[in-house]
């Protein structure tokens, strides 16, 4: 999607184009939109997310065993450590889109962290060599993760959804069918699917290839194969330049968003609609109307996000807490514990593309809108019904001989109950499925909300969010040894339940609002 705004003195079924030649005003004659192919230089960015997303989770995957298993740490601190990092790739976020709006734009940025990432992913295979101490080892893993992958992974994730969406010409453009056009609404949203379907790809192949290095060969050789994918991420985005849409950076706006916010509060006006409203139409101004009614959509946007936190704080448990629970259960002797994280991708790259040519399309000509608000609340509700499955397992794990809560004299350091790990398998579908409507959801409506000038910092304090959900799964990390971990999970599961039902009160009449953007810069 991109920015909307209402043409002054046109009006319905005028032709108005914009630089693309395609008209910015909603037709006269419009009943359905449909979306088109999407360019090269958008599948360029969608490669380059599916080596990076490779890169990611075919090495974060393997952390919490490794943590456990060759640096001898304790559950409850590899549970820190993990949390810590993905809050600190999140939380980096907020760097690399200050640094693209400022003063590099997003491809140069992209670059530059991509190649910070590969670098920390030299260092992580590095400290996997057992020719070093283990306590050597775990320095050079903390190094290697915090200071580089997490600023890499952050500076490039706050750019790269943004910049794939930038790719797509914007407006309506008719088929050779009366009434349906064109919509590059539609053609976003398309760009946003398969830009997470190519993140799941990626990391179904990581999450299935790097675990089993791991375990027949060794963690140095298991993470050099993320350091092989972080370098083919530099040779596939690197030489497109010349293919992408770029767009110049324009300073830091945070400036002009703070003094279009004062000047409005200073001239209040009882009379107007929305706070922000007596910044507009003001000649000398450093902003216009379309950057006044961004704003306003932007900080709407922010409203919606704040629920956020709380749905990562659960989904982030794939990445420790449910490894640690598949760690106790029976598996067979081909599989870590680790690896039935390629069920939740699994279920992405099928879903996904199954989704965007048959789901949506069925509803969208059947006059059924599913608006952003509705599917972010159907992923939060999968989430709710998903945990309280998992506490059921975990129940059961500790319910089943021969250690019960692994609380009793003499229980081994990697104790395993009578119980399959087949167990997990709705859990990681359930969280996949969730995805779908609350995650990619998320991204398109950071991006189809902000100005221009906003883009890249919307998208940001949306990823930003997943930081908070690790700040709250840091805290909780605490209570993460046996057997308050099952405790942790009923409290979760409660927690997102009532978040979802004040979401869905607080913010319903978005989506008609949504609904009513009907025309383009």
């Amino acid at each position: 999607m991109s920015d909307f705004k209402i043409e002054e003195n046109i009006m319905p079924g005028d032709v108005h184009t914009n630089q693309h030649g395609y008209l910015v005003e909603q037709p006269s004659d419009f009943e359905f939109g449909i979306a088109e192919k999407l360019p090269i230089s958008a599948w360029l960015v969608v490669a380059t997310e599916l080596c990076e997303r490779f890169s990611y989770y075919g090495s974060s995957l393997m952390f919490t065993e490794y943590l456990r298993e060759q640096l001898k740490v304790k559950k409850a601190r590899s549970v820190s450590i993990v949390r810590g990092f993905i809050f600190f790739s999140y939380f980096n976020t907020l760097l690399g889109a200050f640094i693209s709006d400022q003063w590099l734009g997003k491809y140069k940025t992209i670059s530059i962290f991509a190649c910070w990432y590969f670098t920390g992913t030299v260092l992580l295979a590095i400290s996997a060599l057992k020719s070093f101490s283990t306590s050597t080892g775990l320095a050079l893993f903390i190094v290697s993760t915090y200071v580089f992958i997490s600023f890499g992974t952050g500076g490039i994730k706050s750019n790269v959804s943004a910049f794939v969406a930038e790719q797509v010409k914007v407006g309506y453009r008719p088929t050779s069918t009366p009434g349906v056009y064109i919509d590059s609404r539609a053609t976003t949203e398309r760009a946003y699917r398969y830009f997470y379907w190519a993140i799941n790809v990626g990391a179904l192949v990581g999450m299935s290839v790097t675990p089993q290095v791991a375990k027949n060969v060794n963690y140095f050789s298991a993470y050099i194969i993320p350091a092989g994918l972080m370098l083919m991420c530099l040779i596939v985005f690197i030489p497109g330049y010349k293919l992408y849409t770029h767009k110049k950076p324009s300073g830091s706006v945070f400036g002009k968003i703070y003094r279009c916010m004062k000047y409005a509060k200073h001239n209040k006006n009882p009379e107007s609609v929305h706070w922000l409203d007596p910044s507009k139409g003001l000649k000398d101004a450093e902003w216009d109307d379309v950057f006044v009614d961004g704003l306003k959509r932007s900080i709407r946007a922010c409203k919606v996000f704040l629920f956020y936190p709380v749905y990562w704080a659960l989904y982030n448990n794939m990445n420790d807490n449910f490894i640690n629970q598949g760690m106790q259960m029976q598996r067979p002797s081909w599989l870590k514990a680790s690896q039935l994280n390629v069920l939740n991708s699994g279920v992405l790259v099928v879903l996904i593309p199954l989704f965007d040519y048959f789901l949506f399309p069925f509803l969208v000509k059947r006059g059924i809108y599913l608006g952003p608000i509705k599917r972010i609340t159907i992923g939060f509700v999968i989430v709710c019904v998903t945990f309280a499955y998992v506490s059921i397992i975990q129940k059961k794990v500790y319910n089943t001989k021969p250690y019960f809560d692994f609380t009793g004299p003499n229980v081994p350091t990697l104790a395993i109950n009578d119980i399959s790990v087949w167990w997990q398998v709705p859990a990681y579908l359930g969280i996949g499925i969730s995805e779908i409507f609350a995650s990619i959801t998320g991204l398109e409506y950071a991006f189809s909300q902000a100005p221009n000038e906003l883009k890249s910092a919307l998208s940001a304090l949306f990823l930003f969010t997943n930081a908070g959900g690790s700040l709250i799964g840091l805290i909780l990390s605490i209570w993460s040894g046996d057997p308050a971990v099952l405790y942790t999970f009923i409290a979760q599961s409660i927690l997102l339940f009532v978040v979802t039902v004040i979401f869905w009160f607080c913010f319903k009449h978005y989506d008609e609002e949504v609904r009513q953007q009907t025309t383009y810069n």
